[in-house]
């Protein structure tokens, strides 16, 4: 089941976002926005960064991150922009490059 955005106003003037799951329980607040055209543009950037962002573990208890069957990590090899590469970075022989899918 989706969640949803929700354009709320923030106690010190302005705007926030609040991210919520489908079941309605919250899962994130965003920062002050001082209009609603900003709000909005900031719901599409968190939509971006959401199907596309990497995740940092930047926590300090010392344990290694879960592995998210969702994850995915794309690496760079080096000529990379010349030649067809697979999701793991190795090159493709010559004649397989990929194509993007629009």
């Amino acid at each position: 089941m989706a969640g949803h955005f929700e354009l709320v106003d923030a106690p010190d003037g302005g705007y926030r976002i609040r991210m919520l799951d489908g079941a309605g329980d919250l899962m994130a607040i965003s920062v002050t926005f001082p209009t609603k055209r900003a709000a909005v543009a900031g719901i599409a950037k968190t939509r971006e960064i959401a199907g596309t962002g990497l995740i940092r573990d930047r926590s300090t208890d010392g344990q290694p991150p879960l592995k998210s069957p969702l994850a995915r990590s794309v690496r760079r090899t080096p000529g990379a922009a010349t030649r067809g590469t697979s999701f793991s970075g190795a090159a493709l022989p010559a004649g397989k490059r990929t194509r993007a899918h629009r």
